[in-house]
């Protein structure tokens, strides 16, 4: 059984494995093998440490885990079976997503979704063997949101389907898990699930953070998983994420690629994805590499902290650093909030024809630029602003990861008296001439660049343009004059153009 388990020249079923879905990413040997490749090499020596998965779905990372346990350990156990009954009794763990990933995960380590029948590799008294899985349940509020999730009562708690409780990130769980297993881990590895859909599914609420903070708690000596990379400068409620990851000097190597299809052919998840490794004795700075299509920067040593965002591509920091040093004021303080006017995409409270006294309406419906009308006192807010000139630039624009990149899409000039949806995001000015101007420089690659640094998904929020410096707003700008002016060398100039593409009409 102990040769038929370590088999190397058949066919792997996990290559090829469909996904439960966009959240619940089944990983390929090869990805799992490459984030356990950042560990040290001792660990595979050491038959002490407890290993655990604490959202396993296929069981790939426990048994790439064992395999490579069973080569380290082999001095140390000569015979193959009680090195293999060592491993899976006592080093190697999983907490399955679902009742169906739990047996698919017994199956892959196991080689039987019953751990105690007579077809398992080992045996064990329990059917679950180290392979934990229980209903948990969700900690509700009164208004039916998940205290620890953040899913609603609504959309997780429907007849005949799983709940989505992980027993990892909910205290249920825990404490279930807690009565059948010691919690004190040495090594936490895995691809958690990523998300859950919210309002509707307009928008999705990040869980792996959760998953890295409760791993971080539990104080194990490594950390290694794959998370997507949108929490390095964007995504829904991961702003203290963000900084607790950039701060924190145990992350020690960090690989991140653009395109989640880089690592996982097909699927579709905007801003890519990483792994890294988290070393709890050894701080310092971070090893990072960036994949990029057919183009590997690094790896190289980076402080993480060093802003608010991480910069991904360490090609466009001395570009960055150049403009920063000119402590402009940011053009940021010129671009509206998110629905500064009050008025979501779908807005609907306007005349479709506008009236000669009305205030113009700019939205889009379909992909149509329209221009509609509403009286000025049916404005819900920002009243202030609906006779400054206005540049309207589309919040959304999306890429999905193609370089060179437009960044943002066309942009609009609207004269006052004027508002707009959430569609649009706007610069506001005192005239015509001003905005004319401010156009033109959001046409620039220069610009457009910097941009592109923050900017982690199809949505160029206001945050975004927090490293575009302000110009004097009286002529026309081109990248000629910027180039010059923040002395961007001819190199600098060449992968600013590889990067963004010239401005689309």
């Amino acid at each position: 059984m102990t040769t038929d388990y370590l088999q190397p020249s058949q066919p792997d079923i996990l290559e090829v494995i469909a996904n439960l879905s966009n959240d619940q990413v089944f990983t390929p040997p090869r990805v799992a093998s490459a984030a356990l490749n950042l560990l040290p090499e001792d660990v595979w020596g050491d038959s002490t440490l407890r290993w655990l998965d604490p959202g396993t779905k296929s069981g790939v990372f426990l048994r790439e885990i064992t395999k490579r346990l069973m080569v380290g350990l082999a001095d140390e156990f000569p015979d193959e079976t009680k090195r293999l009954g060592h491993i899976l009794k006592n080093m190697v763990f999983g907490l399955a997503t679902e009742e169906v990933t739990a047996m698919m995960s017994r199956r892959t380590l196991y080689c039987s979704k019953d751990a105690s029948g007579g077809f398992s590799a080992i045996h064990f008294a329990n059917v679950g063997g180290n392979i934990w899985h229980q209903r948990a349940e969700h900690d509700f509020d009164d208004r039916g949101k998940c205290r620890e999730c953040g899913g609603t009562s609504e959309q997780l708690e429907i007849a005949g389907r799983d709940n989505k409780a992980y027993g990892f990130i909910h205290a249920d769980g825990r404490q279930k898990i807690e009565e059948e297993m010691d919690m004190k881990f040495d090594v936490i590895v895995g691809n958690p699930p990523y998300q859950m859909d919210a309002d509707g599914g307009n928008r999705t609420i990040p869980l792996y953070n959760i998953f890295v903070d409760e791993a971080k708690r539990l104080n194990p000596k490594y950390v290694s998983m794959i998370i997507p990379s949108r929490w390095m400068a964007g995504g829904l409620g991961l702003n203290d994420f963000r900084s607790e990851m950039l701060g924190d000097q145990r992350l020690r190597k960090l690989s991140d690629f653009s395109k989640m299809e880089l690592l996982f052919p097909g699927v579709d998840f905007e801003g890519g994805v990483c792994y890294f490794l988290w070393d709890r004795d050894n701080p310092g700075p971070c090893e990072v590499t960036y994949s990029q299509d057919k183009v590997t920067v690094g790896p190289q040593e980076r402080d993480l902290g060093e802003f608010d965002i991480f910069v991904r591509d360490a090609r466009g920091l001395a570009i960055l650093e150049k403009v920063l040093a000119h402590k402009e004021p940011s053009f940021v303080d010129i671009v509206a909030a998110d629905k500064e006017f009050g008025m979501t995409s779908n807005f609907s409270d306007f005349r479709k024809t506008k009236r000669s006294t009305d205030v113009a309406l700019h939205y889009n419906r379909q992909g149509a630029r329209l221009v509609g009308g509403m009286s000025r006192s049916a404005v819900p807010k920002s009243k202030e602003l609906i006779d400054t000139w206005k540049v309207l630039i589309p919040e959304a624009y999306g890429e999905r990861g193609t370089i060179p990149a437009y960044v943002l899409g066309p942009t609009l000039i609207a004269a006052p008296p004027s508002v707009c949806t959430q569609t649009y995001l706007f610069a506001f000015t005192d005239s015509e001439t001003m905005a004319k101007s401010i156009d033109s420089y959001i046409q620039t690659r220069f610009a457009r660049f910097l941009i592109s640094l923050r900017k982690i998904s199809q949505h160029a929020t206001r945050g975004t343009y927090a490293w575009v410096p302000q110009q004097k707003w009286n002529k026309q700008w081109t990248d000629e004059a910027l180039y010059k002016k923040y002395d961007i060398t001819e190199g600098e100039q060449a992968f600013i153009a590889e990067m963004v593409r010239g401005a689309r009409a």
